[in-house]
């Protein structure tokens, strides 16, 4: 009885896991961007990522062949969802809070609702709809329209970040909407490795040009920006993003999903110790109405495609 038990339990640990992993990442980028200018973080965290998932990417080789047809709808999958979407995140992420970012991606499922309804006419319900203008009206509150009614300031750059913020997690969803049809055709493993060599390619140039600018920002780079990069190469964007699809396959989306708050918990609470950020009275109400529509949003839609954003 009790090896059934602790068999039973793997899949929860791991799906524990990689939300802490993707937790964490909020605030380890956001110390990583002190150090690395933010194209060349991006260049170097996917460069890292497909390395790493080359071996798995040999061993399945035979099962992954890619039809020519579709290469211009896999890299403009690659195009929305790592280079425009990393970009904006990276950009924002260095204006605004880790607090406030890690909320306001969590915007993804509710927009990723609204999008499938509107563009892939997918079936909603009046609870989701609640749910869709509950986690919007949260998303208006932490990126800043209600302060001047509650007497809060918030600097020009912060607003931008949470714009940029709101922008990539946009981008991420027309871009995961675009995935559903590949993902009927190619294993996620096939579009991951693609999406991330577009990341590498696209990165590219504008790495090369921040070096041309500033070659000696390397020389500046400490043993917590090393960390930074490995952490987010190797633990978020391969170890979580594997542990998470091996929980999930196993649980279903349903159980898999009642974890995903466990992310902005990890990353509030490290960005008030780590980051000494402090929480205003609009971003803890934005947040609770946010976590409300994302409940709401995403209640009785069993056969939605979750995509999870594993992109920090």
């Amino acid at each position: 009885m009790s090896s059934d038990i602790f068999k039973k339990s793997w899949p929860y640990t791991a799906i524990i896991i990689a939300h802490l992993i993707w937790g964490a990442n909020f605030v380890v980028a956001k110390l990583t961007l002190q150090e690395f200018p933010p194209m060349s973080l991006a260049f170097l965290r996917f460069l890292l990522a497909t390395v790493l998932l080359l071996p798995f990417v040999l061993i399945e080789r035979d099962k992954m062949k890619v039809d020519r047809e579709d290469l211009p709808a896999l890299f403009s999958i690659g195009a929305l969802m790592v280079t425009l979407n990393i970009a904006f995140f990276y950009a924002g992420l260095a204006r605004t809070t880790a607090t406030s970012a890690s909320i306001l991606t969590m915007i993804i499922p509710v927009l990723s609702i609204l999008l499938s309804w509107i563009f892939l006419k997918e079936k909603i319900f009046t609870v989701n709809l609640i749910g869709i203008g509950t986690g919007l009206l949260g998303t208006v509150l932490i990126i800043g329209f209600p302060l001047l009614i509650l007497g809060e300031q918030l600097s020009p750059q912060v607003l931008i970040g949470n714009f940029l913020i709101i922008l990539a997690s946009i981008v991420w969803v027309i871009g995961a909407i675009i995935s559903k049809k590949m993902l009927q055709k190619y294993s996620t493993l096939t579009i991951t490795a693609i999406i991330f060599l577009v990341g590498v390619l696209t990165f590219a140039i504008p790495a090369v040009n921040e070096y041309i600018q500033n070659p000696l920002w390397i020389n500046q780079v400490t043993p917590v920006g090393i960390f930074g990069l490995l952490f987010i190469a190797i633990l978020s964007s391969v170890s979580a993003y594997f542990l998470f699809e091996w929980g999930l396959g196993r649980l279903g989306v349903i159980k898999a999903d009642i974890f995903q708050y466990i992310e902005p918990i990890i990353a509030t609470a490290l960005a008030v110790v780590v980051l000494g950020e402090k929480l205003q009275t609009s971003f803890l109400i934005g947040a609770s109405f946010i976590a409300l529509g994302v409940y709401w949003s995403t209640l009785a839609k069993v056969h939605h495609s979750h995509h999870k954003a594993h992109r920090v």
